[in-house]
């Protein structure tokens, strides 16, 4: 019984994840700053999340990792500005999908950062995953409209790259309780984002209006808060092979929402790619999940 509460949580996390490509399109709002406000408003979602649940964070663990944590959390905030800029620029779907090339990153730099060994598998697992993504990029056709796409795929790629070194620095971190180390990523990246925007941004140009507003609150809220501490409720309880099967839940939702509710136009290569991507990636995890329970 326990079981399937986890597994509906993490569905449930990973369902909404894969919307916020929606919520983006109607949120009249530059990137930085409505990165700003889900970070404000999602820090406050877990903050009461904490006292409700009265958990108390490791301080000592927390002090001990302070410097990667700034780090990560800073990377955390400019990797939604990104994020929110690739969905701007080119299609959810395509957005999603360049954005899910950060486990592939993660792999190309492992033998480097931290020294672990590539085979076989994994070797083609990256061929595979490269060739989804030259499909997706639309360089065989003329799926790529505008240079807002190109401007699109570079900004998602972008993101994925400082996903990916976030990846790699909470290895660093496994100590750590994942829900203290979000609670805190999220709580820098609020902080790194308030001058960022304060310098960047006019905000005495800005017309919010009310519609942006209540997408803004639902992209703090539900999105950040609610879906972040599902997601942290249920990775913990779930086997690793599920938790990796499940969070593929996401990027299929956005393809979805891309082509059937958006009405954004997808090509065959650009599906194919997505499948080649995706799929390379459940491979991936597949093979990581049987090898370390040998």
């Amino acid at each position: 019984m326990k079981s399937k509460k986890y597994t509906l949580m993490m569905i449930s996390s990973m369902t909404i994840f894969g919307t916020i490509g929606v919520f983006r399109r109607y949120i009249a709002l530059p990137s930085s700053l409505i990165s700003l406000g889900r970070g404000f408003i999602a820090v406050c979602c877990l903050c009461l999340f904490l006292v409700v649940t009265r958990k108390p964070l490791n301080w000592r663990f927390l002090y001990q990792k302070r410097y990667l944590l700034l780090l990560s959390g800073a990377l955390i905030g400019f990797n939604w500005i990104l994020l929110f800029e690739a969905l701007q620029y080119t299609t959810v779907a395509t957005a999603t999908v360049c954005y899910y090339m950060a486990p592939i990153f993660v792999l190309i730099a492992s033998p480097f950062v931290l020294k672990e060994r590539l085979n076989i598998a994994q070797c083609m697992t990256i061929l595979v995953a490269l060739c989804g993504m030259i499909c997706v990029s639309g360089v065989f056709n003329t799926s790529i409209q505008s240079i807002d796409d190109i401007k699109g795929i570079l900004c998602g790629l972008m993101a994925a790259m400082m996903y990916a070194t976030v990846i790699m620095l909470n290895k660093k971190m496994s100590e750590i309780d994942a829900y203290d180390k979000t609670m805190t990523q999220l709580s820098i990246a609020t902080l790194v984002l308030f001058p960022y925007v304060l310098w960047t941004e006019n905000l005495s140009q800005i017309k919010v209006d009310t519609l942006s507003i209540v997408m803004l609150l639902l992209l703090g809220v539900l999105h950040t808060g609610i879906a972040y501490a599902m997601y942290f409720g249920a990775i913990n309880q779930l086997p690793a092979q599920t938790v990796a099967l499940l969070g593929y839940i996401d990027p299929v939702v956005a393809v979805f929402i891309s082509s059937f509710i958006l009405k954004e136009h997808i090509g065959l290569l650009e599906y194919i790619g997505a499948a080649l991507i995706l799929g390379s990636m459940m491979c991936h995890e597949y093979i990581s999940t049987k090898n370390s329970s040998i």
